[in-house]
């Protein structure tokens, strides 16, 4: 029997499906038209989440490899005393999404956990491509290790969180910090866009694809040109390439069943484990990619969210 979505998700797209009907769809390779729909999807989304008005938001800033300035805004509910502290890295499939896309869903993390956010806006491809988003991510990192006494965070209990491309960004930092000695408490990556090969359609899994394999081309491609697919490709930019995972951040890895990236999360978790990094993994039944988003109504979306909150709340 043929691989499931599930019932509520199926609905949901069913009726999105016939309301963007007269919408016509980026073309492959087209990162600029792609940026644009996904970045309406993610608005539509997340436009239903409560206000949360009891979380404050204050700007920052870090410095990138390149010397380039990165805005973070620093999210925290007024009346807590920060323990633990997550590094948060959008999603948007490496050339969409920002913090002010994802903010709704930041203040909603922090209301309903009551651990501070460092949300990142790293820079995107085409415009900046390679290893920028990741080294944007790292200096994010950094900055809260630097920093952490002045805003109560303790520095044994910082972890980094990223969904979809915000989770390879992630990865790739979080390859980064233990590059250079610093110790992340967690990984915490929801549907992690890993690999730049993964672009040849699965029969099993391209009919109820939610980001497709010609959207996936299309992000790779704008984030690493001529050289996707080949072996010149840094794991920092395509943290699937990593060869050596021995000393990498224990992580939370959670993915559908029907995602396109749901191969290249379970090998990285499997590659973690072989190299004795703790990994908790989570495979979803009859869930595409952004079922956490997408089936937010729903009970897979509320298992989905329970399961996050647990992995931040125990940083």
């Amino acid at each position: 029997m043929p691989l499931q979505l599930d019932h509520d998700i199926a609905a949901a797209l069913a009726a999105g499906a016939e309301a963007a009907a007269d919408v016509a769809l980026p073309e492959r390779d087209d990162p600029l038209a792609l940026r644009e729909i996904t970045n309406q999807t993610l608005t539509t989304l997340l436009a239903n989440l409560p206000s949360a008005p009891e979380v404050d938001a204050a700007a920052f800033e870090a410095i990138s490899a390149d010397g380039t300035t990165v805005p973070m805004r620093w999210y925290t509910r007024g009346t807590d005393k920060p323990g633990a502290a997550i590094v948060f890295v959008h999603g948007g499939g490496m050339i969409c999404g920002s913090v002010d896309v994802y903010e709704p869903l930041i203040r909603h993390y922090v209301h309903l956990t009551g651990v501070p956010f460092l949300a990142v806006d790293y820079r995107l491809a085409p415009e900046f491509p390679g290893t920028a988003p990741a080294e944007d991510a790292f200096a994010a990192i950094s900055w809260l290790f630097d920093n952490a006494d002045k805003l109560g965070v303790d520095a044994a209990r910082i972890a980094l969180m990223g969904d979809s491309g915000g989770g390879g960004v992630g990865a790739g930092a979080a390859i980064l910090a233990r590059d250079n000695g610093i110790d992340l408490a967690r990984q915490i990556l929801i549907y992690p866009m890993l690999d730049d090969r993964n672009t040849t359609p699965d029969p099993a899994l391209a009919p109820t694809a939610t980001w497709t394999y010609d959207n996936n081309y299309t992000g790779w491609h704008a984030l690493l040109g001529d050289d996707i697919g080949s072996p010149s490709v840094s794991p920092v930019a395509a943290p699937a390439r990593l060869d050596d995972f021995t000393g990498l951040a224990p992580a939370y890895i959670e993915v559908g069943e029907l995602d396109i990236f749901r191969d290249e999360a379970l090998d990285y978790a499997r590659r973690l484990l072989s190299a004795g990094v703790s990994c908790e993994l989570h495979l979803l039944p009859g869930a595409p990619h952004a079922h956490d988003l997408i089936g937010m109504p729903f009970p897979i979306g509320r298992r989905s969210l329970d399961e996050k909150i647990r992995a931040i709340t125990t940083v």
